[in-house]
């Protein structure tokens, strides 16, 4: 705000314009503005101002804060190296093992692809063997009821006895099959118990091995966020001291031959701050006239 607005506005309000909570938010949006011009200008200037025995507090912490900072620095990055270095190890360890274990893996798909196909097959077996059974008990119940008839054909009782021995025949021939694969099944399941056994194994030592590295990359992720935090609470503090040096040698600029020269390159940034001061200050002249 300039003094022809504050003149304006003060000719506003005595005809009942009041705009308090328009002036206090213009004051906070510019104060916002000044604040970082001085964070600004004291970074500019800081290393020019040692001479200034009213800033020698901030002055030398900033020369303190700032060494800080480039130790946590160097440490970050030989933490994030160190990290760098770990996940390396862990992938090259992790690749290492992915061969094997997808030739074990390959071999349990095949060894339960086979299991599976062998009991489709007995379920087969069994469904003809209660088909037979059924066939047989049929033709054992004819030859009975035939064999008391005198009468009746000795061809047909001939055939009906010769169907009972085929029938027979066939089931014990599916009895051997069943044992077959039921021996086959049993030896499938031992087959991939112990490719289960290898596979827990391997995956056991793999991860003894990746044991170190996992702990490696636990303590660089602890290190880092304690140094990123630290040098957070640096950046706040260095930069409340660029905007207190900037603060006090946009006061005196003019006044102060140090400050005066530290600013020379920065005059136009000075006099954008001296404005904002006094807009603030119209603004709230404005507001507690309200």
């Amino acid at each position: 705000m300039t003094p022809a607005n504050y003149l304006v506005a003060r000719i506003a309000r005595t005809f009942g314009l009041h705009r308090k909570t328009k002036r206090m938010s213009e004051a906070a949006s510019e104060m916002h503005l000044l604040r970082e011009a001085e964070a600004i200008l004291g970074y500019q200037v800081w290393p020019k101002i040692a001479e200034v025995e009213e800033l020698a507090v901030e002055y030398w912490n900033l020369r303190k804060l700032t060494q800080e900072r480039e130790d946590i620095r160097t440490r970050l990055t030989e933490c994030e190296h160190q990290l760098a270095a770990a996940h390396d190890e862990r992938s090259a360890l992790l690749g290492q093992a992915s061969e094997p274990h997808h030739e074990l893996l390959a071999r349990r798909s095949a060894a339960i692809a086979e299991l599976e196909s062998l009991a489709r097959q007995r379920d087969d077996i069994l469904n003809q063997a209660r088909s037979i059974k059924r066939a047989f008990e049929g033709a054992k119940m004819k030859l009975e009821v035939l064999s008391k008839d005198a009468s009746h054909p000795q061809a047909e009782l001939d055939a009906t006895r010769a169907r009972l021995h085929e029938l027979k025949a066939q089931f014990s021939e599916l009895k051997q099959r069943r044992t077959e694969i039921a021996d086959r099944i049993e030896a499938g399941d031992r087959a991939l118990d112990r490719v289960d056994h290898e596979l827990s194994d391997r995956r056991h030592h793999r991860r003894e091995q990746a044991a170190e590295a996992f702990q490696i990359i636990a303590d660089a992720n602890r290190e880092i966020s304690i140094h990123r935090a630290e040098l957070s609470l640096q950046e706040t503090q260095i930069h409340q001291l660029y905007s207190d040096i900037g603060r006090y040698v946009s006061r005196h600029a003019y006044a102060n031959p140090v400050c005066a020269k530290a600013a020379k390159d920065h005059r136009a940034l000075i006099d954008v701050m001296g404005a904002l001061r006094r807009s603030v200050a119209l603004n709230h002249l404005l507001a507690d006239q309200a």
